[in-house]
């Protein structure tokens, strides 16, 4: 068996700048490749995106954590593995400019069909070249985690493996629109970021995006943004596939690595699910030997273990970021006791049993500050709650649509509450979850009684002052309650500032005014559905 921490073999490093790698329409892309400096060949690791090959992290790095990086490098970029390090162990690393970036000519249209067309033929040149052994892996986080979903499903014969390492899937659920609301402020970032690398004014095929309006019959807030970036079909990925999420990513990297790792038809897949920022554990020495030992085992033919182990490893979090790993066989555990906590609006409490009194609690949605409703439920030993968790709730509005904000607070036996590590901001809430009434509609097929799936395809506003069902997906999280501690759910139409950069503030898309209204007891079953996880 390999030890995934043997010692790097001395290869030294050779670097070639701005190679052209042909695709099919006759464009030559531009790369860096970085070889080792003794005879192949050798397995490969590629990336595309957006992001300039030619630009260090410490250049693109707006937050400031590339000096807290456990590695550093002259050839280091930003969400991509560092060549120096995996040239040491053997491998090859391709870093491409995707069409229309950086020193690659086009029109750039990211994560849409020509990408991922230009992608699959990078592939394939590259598996046919000296240096390659035919073997070309997928690793990267955010972008080039959201490019190895989409290229692994269109399935070039020479890619081997994917490491998508916290990276969205579905760009409206996961990313563009939380729950049908327009999540704008990261996308507004990322546009001021990556737009004067780009060489057009505006990035996109406006041919295939005007198309795209002028034949939808869906209101605009039904669109995709990113008209022409199509889902990947996550059935049609057959490749070793290794799935990061981060418990602190909910504003864009939970959800889509879980769901990722369950959609994905691949008979080798693992789910990792860690804490700490978005950056950092992709770049420690414990990430990198856990991307290796997987690479090893599926590009190099090494027996690393893998096959005998759990297919799940996730963070069991506790207070001030402290964690202990945890092996899983299956997501969600078998063993979760799915716990209702029914509300009851008079006492702004929850419990097992479904309040006998109708009662209700409202909030004023147009306030400026973060007006909400809260119901809280107090354990009385240590509990333990590890999973997706669904908001089932009774609704009304003078306005008639509304949109849901649910925060999950964990309150100490002083009331005090902790916080979790975000993926950017420092801290974060216990949970999150969105919907807009109007989207509120599910997708029969896909729904489960713990993870609700909107169908987002049309509107269905309610009356003013109309009672209607709203199940709202709130997104897996880890928790452990000590006795006294409480579980607090906080309903309003504003964001947890802690949330940022990933906040609804659109004015053309937010319209909130007037009082919503929560109902409670008697035949309204307003609850939370929680997974409670029995000790071993």
């Amino acid at each position: 068996m390999c030890e995934p921490d043997d010692p790097p073999t001395q290869h030294g490093l050779v670097v070639e700048h701005d190679i052209a790698v042909p695709v099919r329409d006759g464009l030559e892309l531009r790369a860096n490749l970085f070889l080792p400096g003794v005879e192949g060949p050798f397995p490969t690791i590629a990336t595309m995106g957006p992001y300039p090959k030619d630009i260090h992290f410490r250049d693109w790095d707006a937050v400031g954590v590339y000096p807290l990086l456990e590695e550093h490098g002259e050839y280091m970029h930003w969400e991509t593995v560092n060549p120096e390090w995996w040239v040491e162990h053997g491998y090859c690393v391709l870093r491409i400019d995707s069409r229309g970036t950086g020193a690659s000519p086009g029109v750039p249209f990211p994560l849409g069909k020509q990408e991922m067309a230009d992608f699959y033929d990078a592939i394939e040149w590259a598996a046919s070249q000296d240096f390659s052994d035919g073997a070309i892996a997928v690793v990267g986080i955010s972008y080039f985690a959201m490019s190895a979903w989409r290229i692994a499903a269109e399935r070039p014969p020479h890619l081997s493996a994917i490491i998508a390492w916290e990276g969205v899937v579905d760009l409206y659920r996961d990313r563009s629109r939380h729950g049908g609301i327009l999540c704008n402020t990261f996308a507004e970032m990322m546009t001021q970021k990556t737009r004067p690398h780009q060489n057009t004014e505006v990035a996109g095929d406006p041919e295939s995006a005007a198309e795209a309006i002028a034949t939808s019959r869906l209101p605009p807030e039904l669109l995709m943004p990113e008209l022409g970036a199509p889902h990947p079909d996550l059935g049609a990925i057959e490749v070793p596939l290794l799935s990061v999420a981060n418990w602190g990513g909910v504003g864009m990297h939970l959800r889509g690595n879980i769901e990722g790792y369950l959609g994905a038809g691949s008979v080798h897949k693992r789910l990792r699910i860690h804490v700490g920022d978005h950056v950092r554990p992709f770049y420690t020495l414990e990430g990198r030997l856990e991307q290796k030992r997987f690479l090893d085992h599926w590009l190099k033919g090494l027996d690393t273990g893998l096959a005998t182990e759990p297919p799940i490893r996730m963070a069991i979090r506790g207070p001030a970021g402290d964690f202990a790993w945890r092996d899983e066989h299956e997501w969600p555990l078998a063993r979760t006791i799915w716990t209702p906590y029914f509300a009851d609006a008079t006492m702004g409490s929850m419990g097992p049993e479904k309040a006998r009194f109708q009662s209700s609690a409202s909030y004023d949605a147009g306030t400026a500050t973060r007006a909400s409703v809260g119901f809280s439920v107090e354990f009385g030993e240590r509990t333990e709650v590890t999973g997706p968790i669904a908001l089932r709730a009774w609704v009304s509005a003078e306005q008639g649509d509304a949109d849901l904000i649910v925060v999950l607070r964990h309150l100490d036996q002083h009331a005090a509450e902790i916080e979790y590590p975000a993926a950017v901001d420092p801290w974060i809430g216990a949970g999150y979850g969105w919907l807009r009434l109007s989207h509120r509609d599910l997708d029969s097929n896909r729904s489960l009684p713990y993870r609700p799936y909107h169908r987002h395809t049309e509107l269905n506003t309610p009356m003013p002052n109309e009672v209607v069902l709203a199940e709202v997906e709130i997104l897996p999280t880890c928790l452990v309650f000590e006795p006294g501690h409480s579980l607090v759910l906080e309903i309003g139409s504003q964001d947890d500032p802690r949330m940022h950069p990933f906040t609804h503030n659109d004015p053309t898309d937010r319209h909130q005014t007037g009082r919503v209204t929560i109902h409670t007891g008697g035949t309204f079953d307003t609850h939370l559905l929680v997974p409670v996880i029995p000790g071993r």
